[in-house]
């Protein structure tokens, strides 16, 4: 009897239904944007964290908002301005008259999905108050540790021209985003479904108040390890490893990716795979994921930036230098 070898040897029933439940949720108010939906579900799976660059109205709010509303888990929003502290994001210490002690009272990163708009409006000071959270996903107030609940996830946005009031992240920062989703302009024909859509179901709120919640938390967290457990050959992991080490002695790159740059590959990898109803990752998934890991955490030469050359070229240029594991 012939064995079919792409047939899952574990069973994905329950991770497909969850992200077939969850696109479902967001395609009632976004139209097309597809391949930012995928990276946003395949972030999710991952367990990493998601910055969307885009221009205004391309619905990069919107749709962390809808990836929210899907989840049945705590959700919070906060909008970054140029005066806002890191208490106003993580929590402070009050005073209690009654028991004549310090209380610590949280902020709103504490929840599931964190919805940071404008991330790049704040200071560096109130920027640094993420570094902690996003990578140790744990708060330190006063000599105290604060634990964070489970699954957690950060999507934020930033526009890509603005200039005037914003502050670029500095590079420790971009490299905890797991994945830059940059999102264009949609087509004509998805413009004109916008513009159909918004004529017959009114604004967005009336369009928002359509989502329900289709997965809970506690399935994130079973999906999340089911990821975790998908096979990749030794050839697969020295794959990623060369390419990402391209990125270190490449003469246009000023600076090249981490070794977080690397286990965020293979993560994601996985996170693709099952999405493609594998329990077993290819090539394939490593050379899609590739650019939206990396565009963010190389910096490119002086003379490259001058030129005109773009990150995402540049990684091009890697994909074809590595040999492609057979």
């Amino acid at each position: 009897m012939e064995i079919n070898t792409f047939e899952p040897r574990t069973d994905l029933s329950e991770l497909h239904e969850a992200i077939a439940a969850i696109k479902a949720e967001i395609a009632k108010v976004i139209v097309g944007q597809h391949q930012m939906v995928d990276l946003l579900t395949a972030g999710l799976l991952a367990n990493g964290h998601i910055l969307i660059e885009g221009v205004p109205g391309v619905a990069k709010t919107l749709a962390a908002k809808l990836l929210a509303g899907a989840i049945d888990a705590k959700f919070s929003r906060i909008q970054f301005t140029p005066d806002l502290m890191p208490a106003d994001v993580l929590g402070t210490s009050i005073f209690n008259p009654q028991s004549k002690e310090f209380e610590y009272k949280k902020g709103p990163i504490f929840g599931n999905i964190i919805l940071i708009d404008e991330i790049n409006r704040a200071p560096a000071k109130t920027q640094a108050a993420l570094f902690e959270v996003m990578e140790e996903r744990q708060v330190t107030n006063d000599g105290q540790t604060h634990l964070l609940d489970q699954p957690f996830m950060v999507v934020a946005t930033q526009n890509p021209i603005e200039q005037e009031g914003t502050y670029r992240l500095p590079e420790a920062q971009l490299d905890r985003f797991l994945f830059k989703i940059e999102v264009k302009y949609p087509s004509l024909q998805d413009e004109i479904s916008i513009l159909q859509a918004a004529n017959t179901q009114g604004g967005q709120h009336q369009m928002l108040a359509q989502i329900q919640p289709v997965v809970s938390a506690a399935t994130v967290l079973r999906l999340q390890q089911k990821v975790r457990e998908v096979l990749m050959e030794e050839k697969l992991l020295q794959f990623i490893a060369s390419l990402v080490n391209e990125t270190r002695m490449n003469p246009s790159i000023y600076l090249g990716a981490s070794p977080r740059a690397s286990i965020a590959v293979m993560n994601c990898a996985k996170a693709v795979a099952v999405m493609n109803n594998r329990d077993f990752v290819t090539p394939d998934d490593i050379v899609y994921i590739l650019p939206h890991i990396l565009r963010h955490r190389i910096v490119l030469t002086p003379e490259r930036e001058m030129e005109g050359i773009t990150p995402d070229e540049i990684i091009a240029e890697i994909l074809k230098a590595v040999e492609v594991p057979r």
